[in-house]
């Protein structure tokens, strides 16, 4: 896969909609329903893939392990000590 490309031009359509062109998509592996991060830097649009929320909760989970000092062991622990 080639890290550059060239330039496309796409429409923006009345309600900001824009197709992004197939072989730009399957080189980014964006697939139907894929979530995408935008951002502007200056004049420049820069669209990538997503953070998965999955990963940004187990980010927050783990931070709030170890600001109560807990270790997996320990939760899972109590997990199944409340399914009892």
């Amino acid at each position: 896969m080639q890290t550059h490309d060239r330039p496309r031009t796409v429409r923006i359509r009345a309600r900001g909609q824009l197709t992004i062109p197939r072989e730009l998509r399957d080189q980014m592996d964006f697939n139907r329903d894929v979530n995408v991060s935008v951002m502007r830097i200056g004049k420049t649009l820069v669209m990538t893939p997503a953070p998965s929320k999955r990963a940004a909760l187990a980010r927050q989970f783990e931070a709030g392990m170890k600001s109560e000092g807990l270790t997996l062991d320990e939760l899972l622990a109590n997990l199944r000590s409340q399914r009892k």
